[in-house]
């Protein structure tokens, strides 16, 4: 059964999943959640920064709605080479994704959009010059176990369902598999903020930064690989 549509509180679209029983998103609006913790805190500190070439890594595609935040940036930031890997083990309809309101809510277009939902799997699409883009399908534990050091990630977007519903995705044995994917100097961010998963995060190897979170929720978190 497909998943069901909800308007969330700044007229954005997100999904309630039927398989998992949460929301993909807060119901204070997905699109200002989105932008507060993966484009806010994870992306725009780089690019601040200066840093020219940025590779993502995000655990859970979902409806796309980061995807096509990052592709909005990289629109604004020709000079910045974006190089996205999303992994998504229970892929939304295209069907369903017809029904998103994202292009209309962020202006973009809508054939665009729905592009990220009909690409083929495992392998690299250049959706511009500047950004390309990958969609692995499977376990995301055992798609990071062993990336080469020319894969790993500047910023790794953590968008998997509540540890109330996927309590095996928040687990230290995961959570030690995306620090090794983290470049040195990389950082992790999701809207999570449970006192035992920061403290499952410092023990594998991020110092852990409790910042505000998106409205309705009061923080979220941030995890820095530190330089050796």
């Amino acid at each position: 059964m497909d998943n069901e549509l909800v308007i969330t509180g700044d007229g954005s679209h997100s999904l309630r999943s039927n398989k998992f029983a949460v929301p993909y998103h807060s119901t204070h609006g997905a699109v200002q959640e989105s932008r507060h913790v993966f484009i806010d805190a994870g992306l725009l500190p780089l690019i601040d920064a200066g840093q020219k070439n940025i590779r993502i890594i995000e655990m859970g595609l979902g409806t796309g709605l980061n995807v096509l935040l990052v592709w909005q940036l990289a629109i604004k930031h020709p000079e910045i080479n974006f190089v996205y890997t999303s992994h998504e083990q229970f892929p939304v309809s295209i069907q369903v994704a017809e029904r998103l309101n994202y292009p209309k809510v962020l202006k973009f277009d809508g054939d665009d959009f729905l592009k990220l939902h009909q690409l083929s799997w495992g392998e690299a699409h250049q959706l511009q010059d500047n950004f390309s883009f990958t969609k692995v399908n499977g376990d995301f534990k055992a798609n990071i176990a062993n990336l080469p050091t020319a894969e790993l990630a500047d910023v790794l977007f953590y968008d998997a369902f509540a540890p109330v519903s996927q309590p095996e995705l928040w687990m230290p044995e995961t959570m030690a598999l995306c620090y090794n994917a983290t470049k040195q100097g990389g950082v992790f961010v999701t809207y999570c903020a449970k006192g035992q998963f920061k403290r499952d995060l410092r023990s594998v190897g991020y110092t852990v930064e409790p910042l505000p979170g998106p409205p309705g929720k009061r923080e979220m978190t941030r995890g820095r690989r530190g330089i050796k």
